[in-house]
């Protein structure tokens, strides 16, 4: 009887004990189960987290890469490497040494970030300074150029102008009929019928600008009906001009004045009309002076 109660009584406290492992085996597998979820709730929270940090990132490497004009390729670089990072956190377990991984490569890229949108900016402020200064020495280069041209000008005026005044002018010029003596004198006269030749003279004027040498003017002498006396030869210009003369008179100019007197004969045997005429003296194709006179 007493035997009985003891096995009795030993099957209690085992079923006691047995309950109480039950029990506490389930408290803390609840236990471990309810941290499981608080751990993933908080991976989850700290891996979206770093997302954001890293989206972040992105954000601000894209708007230091679009205010560059010339592509800077670090800034290109190290934001494929942030791309890359997070593509590989969204298949990423949610575990902590993993999460610990990123955060790591993270704070790297954050570092990384720091130094080169710092020379981001120092090469923006240097090429602003450098676009100041292209500008200012456009600015000179284009007032230079105009200066340039402005003197080009003036050079190309003066140069028109020396060359229009270094030619050979004359002054005094005048024609006159002449009665010319067996002896060789020689006696002014009016009278067409007297006149053996008309006497052509003039005073070729001074001018440093011309070079000195052997020169040569053409003289033109018109008669009353328009006809050209003398040899009456023509001279055809570069540009196609034409030009009757009656006589070349040639001369060597020292740069100080020289007189020059010509004459000009009738043809054959012939005399002089009576009437107007007109003589000229041309340098090349330029009338350089003229003037007139009267046989009666």
């Amino acid at each position: 009887m007493e035997n009985s109660k003891s096995k009795s009584t030993a099957l209690k406290v085992a079923l006691g004990i047995m309950l109480a492992l039950f029990l506490g085996t389930a408290f803390y597998t609840s236990k471990l189960y309810n941290e499981k979820k608080e751990n993933e709730a908080t991976l989850i929270s700290e891996k979206k987290q770093v997302m954001d940090d890293l989206s972040n990132m992105a954000k601000q490497y894209d708007l230091a890469i679009g205010e560059n004009e010339v592509t800077n390729q670090k800034l290109v670089e190290a934001r494929e490497r942030i791309q890359g990072l997070m593509d590989s956190l969204k298949i990423s377990q949610n575990s902590v040494n993993s999460l610990w991984r990123y955060k790591k490569k993270f704070l790297a890229l954050q570092d990384e970030m720091n130094v080169l949108l710092a020379e981001n900016d120092s090469l923006k402020v240097e090429n602003k300074l450098l676009a100041e200064t292209l500008d200012s020495t456009q600015v000179q280069l284009v007032e230079r150029t105009m200066f340039t041209d402005s003197l080009l000008v003036q050079n190309t005026e003066l140069a028109e102008v020396v060359e229009n005044a270094a030619v050979l002018q004359t002054v005094g010029l005048k024609g006159f009929g002449v009665i010319e003596r067996s002896s060789g004198k020689l006696i002014p006269t009016e009278r067409a019928r007297r006149s053996d030749k008309i006497r052509v003279c003039y005073t070729v004027a001074k001018n440093s600008l011309v070079q000195a040498g052997d020169k040569e003017l053409y003289v033109q002498v018109i008669d009353p009906n328009d006809n050209v006396l003398g040899t009456n030869q023509q001279v055809q210009f570069e540009d196609g001009k034409v030009l009757n003369f009656s006589l070349v008179s040639k001369f060597n100019y020292e740069n100080r004045n020289l007189n020059i007197c010509e004459f000009v004969a009738p043809a054959g045997d012939d005399k002089f009309e009576k009437g107007r005429y007109i003589v000229n003296v041309f340098n090349d194709q330029d009338l350089v002076s003229s003037s007139e006179f009267t046989l009666k």
